[in-house]
Formats: structure tokens, C-alpha cells, sequence
């Protein structure tokens, strides 16, 4: 069925038209960007999420219809408009190379203004002027900035690319719960009350977690979905209330088959979304590897300056702070800051020592390679064969920077990862338009909790450990292993998954060990372990950030950049006004009583 078009809709978007038009009719619709006047010639820029084209009214040429061009003057900035006209050529020196549209413009033959718009609060500008608080209550005026119209259209770019990969690799899209039980252990939940369950409360999910294993136990043996997801916890610039999650699982695997179909799938989505090629292949490191080369779990491979262990140099040393750590059963490790003698001014090395004690440490050694030896706060001590000894030691050359932490050994992995990266930033070796990713393997199984006084999972209380036949997790606790993996890029951990435990004895020995009662086993997970029973694959899975993979891929400051409609750092929404108060009725349906106090 043929369908009328309306004489006011476009026929050609705002980014479409060039040269080859030159003489067609064409409708465009968009929001008046700006407008110039030149005498008896006005000059106007229209815009949609398409482009911008230039729209030309000359009076004099267009003879006595004196009306368009009074119409065309009065538009103001963000009037909704439908402009007809022919489209011409501009004269070579005319045309503007930074638009796709560059080579054209619009000579107007009618206007129909579709919508009149006050001033905006904010002027509409490619480079943001206007401060993120006003931008944000006003959200819907700056989603018509190019640069986050961009962001958003990559996004959904990529988004795309991934449900193609996991469509062509036979993983089937299936929707989990957004109302769910609330379960221990993990962040806070956002609760939801029920209405016909008195006292009772859903929780949103803040993983798939629990269902996409049930999947596996179902015979859905690759499930993956786009996941929205929600936890309660406090914000900061890569961290929001709701986020969204490219989440899979895959039965009958190990490590490597999950891991080689993620590498494969970000890949693509890297490079259709966003036209980059990411560095292949993704180096894969023990969880030890990784701490003792960097210092943490999230490794920037971008730059070299890896920490080097000097405890058995120190051994010999005559520095007794070297010394000391060593008796106290410390470690001292340092790094070579490659051209860092003449990058790092006496202020400079104060500044960075300053650094590492605001994070712990209780100082910060230092030494500038020459042709002679070394120069600085511990030379003294490493004078003739030993300076020698350290230089070879350290990989150094004339003119790079030696930088030492000596202490028990989570301090000088924490002052000197951080380190790592403030002086490689200083050094420009951090390029955001390079893009390296790794995995790191073999996480331990449990960490210390100092505030609880007690062991709790390191990754989740799902991941299987690397002994399926492990004994006692008292026994060696710290150095028990998981099956566990994070997914790396540019220092940024972006996933976290695991080869899970299926095997229900197993599971629930490890909620004992967390401290989870057999009651509260069956009340939190007793629909997981019955599963289990019936007949649970081996099986393994991950989930990735699509926010952060966007704002690393983008170059942005954080992921507020790639969401349409973000919330602030007090998980707030601004221009919705959410959370907001609701009626004394609504309460009473649901059974709750408020006792936070009213504000006037």
C-alpha cells in the first residue's frame, strides 16, 4: 500500500545530501542551530542527529515573497522546522570541508515551523560549556550535542555487533528476572515491596548470576543477553545505580573456551562499533604473575615499568631501611622509569613520594642512572660494584629513574602499582586511543574481610576452586585457588567470570565456610542446589560492562558519557527528580511505614 507522505516530511536527512544532488527537490526537518544575516541574504544551520546542512534565503533573488524570508528571519535557536528548497552547489571556494554536507546548500522555497522553542537554558554546544549538574536536569537539550548523539549511536553500534557475534555462535537470548530474591553477601540490593505479599520485598537483580546456571542446568547450553542491572552502592565516575552487562554462560567448557569467544566477540564489536582494531593476541596471566609484575590484578600493558623484586639485593645492602623491611619479613621492589632522571626535578620526586604515603607507605627511595652510577636518596649505599649491580638489577640506562618501596608486601604492591601508573601518565605513556587488554586467571578463592573479621568470596561464591577435590578451606585459606578470571583493558577490570561449581555437596560446602547456615542456604539458594541435584553441567561464564567498554573505547571521563539518561554521584536523576516521595496511600497498599523525616 502506497502511503501519503505529508508536503511537510522530509525526504532527505540533515547529513545526506551532497553534490550529486545539486538541482533535486528535497524536505528537511530539524532544530535551528544558528542563523547569520547578510543584508538581504540569511543564512541558516539546520540540524538533526544526521548532520548539518546549510540553509540560504535571498530575498532579492527570490522576488516578492517576502513572507518565507520574514518567516526564515524570526526563527530562533531550537525552533522545529520543515524547510523545502532546491538543492545547489557551492562555489569550490565556498564549500566547507568539515562537513559532510560541505559541498551544497538549501536554497529555501517554503518553512513550516513545526514547533517554536524558548531560549535553553544552555546554549547547544559540540564542547559542553555548561556545568554537568544544569546539563544533566536538562538531559533531553544536551542529548542533542553531537558528541553524546555519537557516543550513543557507537553504542548501539556495538551493542549490535555483540548480538550478531552470539546469534552466529548459537547462544540464545533469554531474558532473566528483574524482580528477584535478595541474597546475601553481595552489595546492597534495591528492594521492591510487594503489594500482595505483605512484608515481603523483591530485590533487583544486580547479576543474572543464579538463573543464567539454571539455564545451563535447563539444557540451554549458551545463553547470553544484554542485561540491565542494579545494585545499591556508593558512586563514583565508572559507577552507576543501573548499568548494563553483555552476560553469558556456556556448558560443557573450561576456561579457554570461554575466554577465546569473549576475545573473539569484543573484537568485533571493538571494530564494528567503534573502528578499531584491538592488538592481538590478549596476554593471559596467573593472578601472582600480575601482582608481582604490576602490583594489582588490573594491569595497564600500554607502557612497560614493571616492578622488579630487589628484596635479595637489599639483603646485602647497607641501607637499613632495605634492611629492616627484609627482617620484618617485608619485601622492597622497585621500578625503572625509563627517561624519568630528566623528566623528575628534586620537587617532582618529593611530590611522588608524598604519593606513595598518602597510600601507605612509609617512603620512597630513589635513584637517577648516569654514566657514573647513581645519583640520589640511596647512592650513598650503592656506590662502585653494588650501584652496578643494582643498574643491571633494574634493567636501567643513563638517564632513567629508579623508584623503591620497601615494606610488608600489600603496601609496597599498592603504593607502587598506583605509582606505576601516576608516572606513567606523567610521561605520556598512557595514550587513551591505544587500546591493550590481558586476562588474569587463577584468582584466589577467598579474601580476608578486616571491617567483618572474617573470610568472604574474592569473585563470587559460585566460582569453582582450581582443586575440585580441595579438603578443608580452613587449611591454607590464602592461598586456596578459584577458577575465576577478569577480562582487562588499559588498567579498567571490564569483566569478571569463572568456570562455576556444579556440584551441589561442593557448593554447599563453600556457603559453610562463608559462614551461610544450612537454613540460610536453603532460604537464599535452596532453589540453586535442588537444581544441582537433578543433574548440573560443568560450565563457565562472564559478564562485561557495556558502559565501560564504551567510555574506554570513546575516550570519555566517565560512563555518564555513554548512558542517554544517567544518575549523579548521590544516585539522583535530576531531571526526572527520582527518587521522589510518593502518597500516604500508595505506602499504605503496600504496608510500610516511613519513618525518614519530611523536608518543607
Amino acid at each position: 500500500m502506497t502511503r501519503h507522505r505529508s508536503p511537510w516530511q522530509r525526504t532527505h536527512t540533515c547529513g545526506e545530501l551532497t553534490a550529486a544532488h545539486d538541482g533535486q527537490d528535497v524536505v528537511l526537518n530539524g532544530w535551528i542551530e544558528n542563523h547569520r544575516h547578510h543584508g538581504q541574504v540569511l543564512f541558516l544551520d539546520l540540524r538533526d542527529r544526521y548532520g548539518i546542512t546549510q540553509i540560504v534565503a535571498d530575498q532579492e533573488a527570490q522576488g516578492a515573497d517576502g513572507t518565507l524570508f520574514a518567516t526564515l528571519q524570526r526563527l530562533g535557536a531550537e525552533d522545529v522546522v520543515s524547510v523545502g528548497g532546491r538543492v545547489r552547489r557551492r562555489a569550490a571556494d565556498k564549500a566547507n570541508k568539515n562537513r559532510s554536507t560541505g559541498e551544497i546548500e538549501l536554497l529555501a522555497l517554503s518553512v513550516t515551523v513545526l514547533s517554536e522553542a524558548e531560549t535553553p537554558p544552555f546554549e547547544i554546544l559540540d564542547k559542553a560549556e555548561a556545568n554537568e549538574e544544569l546539563r544533566m536536569q536538562y538531559r533531553y537539550l544536551d542529548l542533542r550535542r553531537r558528541p553524546l548523539q555519537e557516543a550513543l549511536m557507537k553504542r548501539a553500534k556495538f551493542v549490535t555487533s555483540i548480538r550478531n557475534f552470539m546469534q552466529e555462535h548459537r547462544f540464545i537470548d533469554i531474558e532473566t528476572p528483574i524482580l528477584t530474591k535478595s541474597t546475601p553477601e553481595g552489595a546492597r540490593d534495591y528492594l521492591v515491596p510487594s503489594r500482595v505479599h505483605p512484608g515481603k520485598f523483591f530485590a533487583l537483580p544486580q547479576s543474572p548470576q543464579i538463573f543464567k546456571q539454571l539455564c545451563m542446568v535447563g539444557g540451554l547450553d549458551r545463553y547470553y543477553q544484554i542485561a540491565r542491572c542494579f545494585r545499591d552502592e556508593d558512586l563514583r565516575s565508572d559507577r552507576q545505580p543501573e548499568f548494563t552487562q553483555i552476560d553469558l554462560e556456556m556448558s560443557f567448557v573450561e576456561e579457554h573456551d570461554v575466554l577465546d569467544i569473549v576475545e573473539a566477540m569484543v573484537i568485533r564489536g571493538f571494530k564494528e562499533g567503534f573502528g578499531i582494531d584491538l592488538q592481538q593476541p590478549f596476554p593471559r596471566f596467573d593472578y601472582q604473575e600480575a601482582m608481582d609484575k604490576y602490583g594489582c590484578d588490573k594491569p595497564d600493558l600500554r607502557f612497560g615499568m614493571t616492578l622488579i623484586d630487589c628484596t635479595e639485593h637489599a639483603k646485602s645492602s647497607d641501607f637499613k631501611v632495605f634492611q629492616g623491611a627484609v627482617a620484618s619479613g617485608g619485601i622492597v621492589k622497585g621500578m625503572c622509569a625509563v627517561g624519568g632522571a630528566e623528566k623528575f626535578s628534586r620537587k617532582g620526586i618529593d611530590e611522588l613520594t608524598a604519593f606513595v604515603t598518602g597510600l601507605g607507605a612509609k617512603g620512597l627511595a630513589w635513584a637517577k642512572v648516569t654514566s657514573n652510577g647513581v645519583e640520589g636518596s640511596i647512592a650513598k649505599f650503592y656506590e662502585g660494584d653494588k650501584g652496578a649491580a643494582l643498574i643491571a638489577h633494574m634493567g636501567a640506562k643513563a638517564g632513567d629513574l629508579l623508584l623503591f618501596v620497601a615494606d610488608q608486601k600489600r603496601v609496597v604492591h599498592k603504593a607502587l602499582s598506583d605509582l606505576r601508573l601516576k608516572v606513567g601518565t606523567l610521561l605520556g605513556l598512557r595514550d587513551p586511543k591505544v587500546f591493550r587488554c590481558c586476562w588474569v586467571l587463577n584468582f584466589p578463592m577467598f579474601e580476608w574481610n578486616d571491617e567483618k573479621g572474617r573470610w568472604q568470596f574474592a569473585h563470587n561464591p559460585f566460582s569453582a576452586p582450581v582443586d575440585w577435590n580441595v579438603g578443608d578451606f580452613a587449611q591454607d585459606t590464602e592461598s586456596i585457588r578459584s577458577r575465576a578470571y577478569d577480562f582487562v583493558m588499559n588498567g579498567w577490570e571490564l569483566g569478571s567470570g569463572s568456570i562455576r561449581i556444579h556440584r551441589p555437596e561442593l557448593q554447599a560446602r563453600v556457603f559453610e565456610f562463608l559462614g551461610i547456615s544450612k537454613d540460610q542456604q536453603k532460604a537464599n539458594f535452596g532453589f540453586l542446589l535442588d537444581a544441582y541435584r537433578y543433574g548440573g553441567p560443568p560450565h563457565g561464564g562472564i559478564a562485561l560492562g557495556v558502559d565501560r567498554l564504551c567510555t574506554l573505547a570513546l575516550g570519555r571521563e566517565g560512563i555518564r558519557d555513554v548512558i542517554a539518561f544517567p544518575k549523579t554521584s548521590t544516585a539522583f536523576d535530576l531531571m526526572a527528580e527520582a527518587p521522589s516521595s510518593v502518597s500516604v496511600e500508595q505506602l499504605a497498599e503496600l504496608h510500610i511505614a516511613s519513618t525518614a523525616k519530611t523536608q518543607d
